[in-house]
């Protein structure tokens, strides 16, 4: 009796145990839940506070959102004005221009030459009496512009080779061109498609090497500033100011230029077109890898922030220009192949024409064979395939001579 007590209370232990952990394990499941939703509640919040925030900003049209940008708002974002006259100009009333410096290879040069240009350098700062910046921007070799190069000088020597191609093989149709002629064609064929296929190689090995984006290049700049209080409170026009302004500005650039070259460093002043390539690879680091900004311009990409023209309409009118280019090539080959089996039938038809005059006159006889007699067709045919015989023969004889004599030599 002692064992099934003692069992009993064992089992009553083990019962009260399980049943405290599964109100626990039901207490934290509730908690949790109630959490998750806690934090449900603000996401759905946020979100709704959100999209109330987004509509006053989003216009709606046909269903659609959309958000308004333009020139003005890209403008504020990049905080300029605008470029001209080869200089920045600010909303602020600053004026800024900026002078390309093309760095020395301190590291080789001898000692005498680091002392020259560490001085050079020293006097540079020396005689600086107004606030320059220095600006260092580093770029990934772009190659794209020299394969552009190739590839319009690709296009006049496939040409040419596609040419002197059909020419050959219009040459061999034929078969009217001596052996010597046939070679020299062959060689200058030949020639051509080395030429053709050593440029498609440079242009393949140049594509290569542009993919490369470890290949980086080093810009170094100086910004030059002036700011629109150094006029004085005279009531001046913003053209006058903009003239000061350059004139001041391109004073300054010169006398740091002459500065710097004790340095061994030359430099130049960029113009309009140069400073916006440089606020493009500011503005574009990943993208100006890809696209230039001139490639961009031409593409109509400056539109986008407006009135841009829709991409598939640019596709399409590219597509039907290539359409046409195709078209006009394949016509003028087709035309002239016709044009050269033409030709070859016309030089067939005109060697064969004995054979041709002999057969008609056979079958002229034969159709009217009732109407002359027989015999007389018989006689007829017979004498004209004799003297077609005849006349082979006396032109092989005559052939014959001439070759021999064209092979003797003269006497002196």
């Amino acid at each position: 009796m002692s064992n099934a007590d003692g069992l009993t209370k064992l089992l009553t232990i083990l019962l009260i145990v399980m049943v405290v952990v599964l109100v626990i394990l039901v207490a934290v499941f509730i908690f949790l839940r109630m959490k998750s939703r806690i934090k449900k509640d603000k996401v759905q919040g946020n979100k709704k506070d959100l999209k109330t925030k987004d509509k006053s900003k989003v216009g709606i049209s046909n269903n659609k959102t959309y958000k308004e940008y333009t020139t003005e708002s890209i403008f504020k974002f990049m905080d300029f004005k605008k470029i001209e006259d080869n200089m920045i100009i600010q909303e602020n009333g600053r004026y800024l221009m900026i002078i390309e410096c093309q760095g020395v290879n301190y590291d080789l040069m001898s000692e005498a030459e680091k002392i020259s240009v560490e001085q050079g350098f020293t006097e540079f700062l020396n005689t600086l009496r107004f606030p320059v910046q220095l600006y260092i921007q580093t770029r990934t070799v772009n190659l794209q512009s020299s394969i552009d190069g190739y590839k319009e000088r690709l296009k006049p020597i496939e040409s040419k080779y596609n040419y002197m191609e059909m020419q050959y093989i219009n040459m061999q149709k034929e078969g009217t061109y001596t052996t010597k002629q046939m070679q020299e064609a062959y060689y200058s064929l030949v020639k051509q498609k080395n030429l053709y296929e050593y440029t498609k190689d440079i242009i393949a090995d140049t594509e290569r090497m542009s993919l490369n984006h470890n290949v980086l290049n080093k810009k170094y700049y100086i910004v030059v500033p002036y700011d629109k209080p150094d006029v004085g409170n005279t009531n001046y026009s913003d053209e006058e100011i903009q003239n000061m302004a350059f004139s001041e500005l391109y004073t300054k650039s010169q006398s740091i230029i002459r500065a710097i070259m004790s340095c061994e460093i030359t430099s130049r002043i960029l113009n309009s077109e140069e400073i916006a390539e440089l606020l493009y690879n500011a503005y574009n680091r990943e993208d100006a890898d890809v696209m230039s900004i001139g490639q961009a311009y031409r593409a109509g990409y400056e539109d986008l922030y407006s009135t841009a023209p829709d991409v598939l309409d640019k596709k399409m009118d590219l597509l039907d220009r290539k359409i046409k280019e195709d078209a006009e090539r394949l016509a003028n080959e087709k035309v002239a192949e016709a044009k050269s089996d033409k030709e070859k039938r016309y030089l067939e038809k005109e060697d064969d024409i004995d054979d041709l005059i002999t057969e008609l006159a056979k079958n002229m006889i034969q159709e009217n064979s009732r109407y002359i007699g027989e015999d007389i067709a018989e006689s007829a045919i017979e004498k004209i395939q004799n003297e077609d015989k005849n006349s082979k023969g006396g032109n092989e004889d005559e052939n014959e001579n001439t070759t021999r004599r064209r092979g003797r030599p003269r006497k002196s």
